[in-house]
């Protein structure tokens, strides 16, 4: 006699592609006419933007760039000047054979913006881009639950919660701001550049749709009217919200990424400033299942076959932020401190044993006025470093979240330069349950008239299902005939009533 099994779906989220890709670019940037000579190279940023992401045939790949700027001090010593370029950047990542189309999330760090002058009149410049890519595909797993059990038929169930990711997708969103300096603030004359890092403050899915706020960090540096350099940060909030797909439970999360797409800045004549800035919201949605599965099944009475199979889940196990406090020394006789920024790269990890080694570098850069009152910049690498307890079968995914302004105070032949920097940190594996397919039923045992009906157990580290099956007792029995409400007590003895 075999026993039916009904078979439902478990739908979730699998990653066909993890991984980080560094590349680098250079492009040389002409002086336009009327503008003077270059004396020397100052300092140089950069800000990632993300045009585009495609799914191909047999990769994923995304096409964006960094928009550059340079600043430099005429050689004929004039005030400074700074120099835009966009460099594109095209990156690529393989897929596995045969993977269904999906969709795709890209992260995209600076890592670093070097300049130097190729001649009086043209500048040769090299900026590193990091992006972080996630291929997702929709799949479906089968459970397996058995029908119409009889009544000699023991069945161990086991219920297990599982964090699966289910849902993946964007929203677009424009910040469109008129801005005004204080009155505080010198009166601007010329932007020299301009970066944007939207932030989250808050996330939250709601049945179908998800909703989260947050702050456009907007820093700017610009030259005043007086001809001396000035920085100054905007925090401009949004509210956003998606639909999604479908209805998730009140324990479903949200994990965001955003990534400006554009981003334009203008200083009018009566010296306010004009934002459009356009980001991509890329959310992953999780949440929680209670999955009930029939780990083992036995008949007391008659012999049984099981047909037995892994289920494997690619399961969020935990999700947490840390945050890094660090502090720089940056070599430089500082006068005042005009700007400061700098620019972590995705963290390096090294895997021990039961544990891993966790590595954030980056670079700081300072531009500042000397005690003689010119105008430099200096640059410093920086790492910090973290080890984490982890499971070597667990996936750790690690994000920068680029959130305060550094700081950095004048000191004697160095400048302290300090922020904190939070950690966005998940940790994910393929878990394995046990799950009976199939069972098949023998013909009933004839019963052995010297058999006894009760025999004397000593409990071990042996599960009470497993005491039972091998005495073809049932687990009702034992619990009656012992009062057990659980497990029983280490080297418990046991009456075990045989069926």
């Amino acid at each position: 006699m075999e026993l039916n099994f009904g078979k439902q779906r478990c739908t979730c989220l699998n990653p066909q592609v993890r991984e980080i890709q560094n590349a680098e670019q250079t492009q040389e940037i002409k002086l336009s006419d009327g503008m003077p000579d270059i004396g020397r190279i100052l300092a140089a940023w950069g800000q990632p933007i993300l045009r585009s992401k495609e799914w191909q045939s047999e990769s994923v790949a995304f096409s964006g760039g960094m928009m550059v700027w340079v600043l430099y001090a005429p050689e004929d010593g004039s005030a400074e000047r700074c120099l835009e370029a966009w460099i594109p950047f095209q990156m690529k990542w393989d897929l596995p054979e045969q993977t269904p189309e999906g969709q795709i999330r890209i992260r995209c760090l600076t890592r670093f913006v070097d300049a130097r002058s190729l001649s009086a009149r043209k500048i040769g410049v090299r900026a590193g881009m990091a992006a972080l890519a996630e291929a997702w595909c929709r799949t479906e797993r089968e459970l397996y639950q058995p029908d119409k059990v009889p009544e000699d038929v023991q069945l161990l169930r086991t219920l297990y919660p599982v964090r699966l990711l289910k849902e993946i997708g964007e929203k677009s969103f424009l910040m469109d701001e008129d801005l005004t300096l204080p009155d505080s603030a010198p009166v601007p004359e010329k932007l020299i550049y301009f970066a944007m890092d939207p932030v989250l403050t808050d996330k939250k899915v709601l049945a179908n749709k998800v909703a989260f706020r947050g702050d456009g960090k907007l820093h700017i540096l610009y030259r005043s009217t007086e001809g001396q350099l000035y920085s100054w940060d905007f925090a401009l909030p949004f509210s956003q919200y998606a639909q999604l797909e479908e209805e998730h439970s009140t324990d479903a999360q949200a994990d965001i990424v955003l990534m400006p797409t554009s981003l334009e800045l203008e200083l009018d004549d009566e010296d306010h400033l004009r934002l459009k800035c356009a980001v991509a919201a890329q959310y992953l949605i999780s949440d929680k299942q209670l999955l009930e599965l029939t780990e083992d099944a036995y008949s007391p009475s008659r012999e049984t076959q099981l047909q037995t199979q892994t289920l494997e889940l690619p399961a969020v196990l935990e999700s947490r932020r840390e945050n890094l406090y660090i502090e720089q020394a940056v070599p430089g006789e500082a006068n005042v401190v005009t700007d400061v920024r700098f620019w972590p790269d995705f963290p390096r990890q090294r895997r021990g044993e039961n544990k891993v080694e966790i590595t954030v570098p980056g670079t700081c850069q300072v531009l500042y006025y000397g005690e003689d009152g010119t105008l430099q910049c200096a640059g410093s690498r920086w790492e910090s470093q973290q080890t984490l307890p982890a499971d070597e079968n667990s996936l750790l995914t690690v994000q920068p979240v680029l959130q305060e302004e550094p700081q950095a105070n004048p000191g004697s032949g160095s400048m302290l330069a300090k922020w904190e920097l939070p950690l966005e940190m998940t940790v994910s594996a393929v878990q394995q349950l046990p799950m009976v397919t199939g069972l098949e039923l023998g013909e009933p045992r004839k019963l052995d008239p010297n058999r006894p009906s009760l025999i004397l157990c000593r409990a071990g580290e042996a599960r009470l299902w497993d005491i039972a099956k091998s005495s073809n007792a049932t687990l009702e029995a034992i619990r009656q005939a012992n009062n057990l409400q659980g497990e029983p007590a280490p080297n418990q003895m046991l009456l075990i009533p045989i069926a």
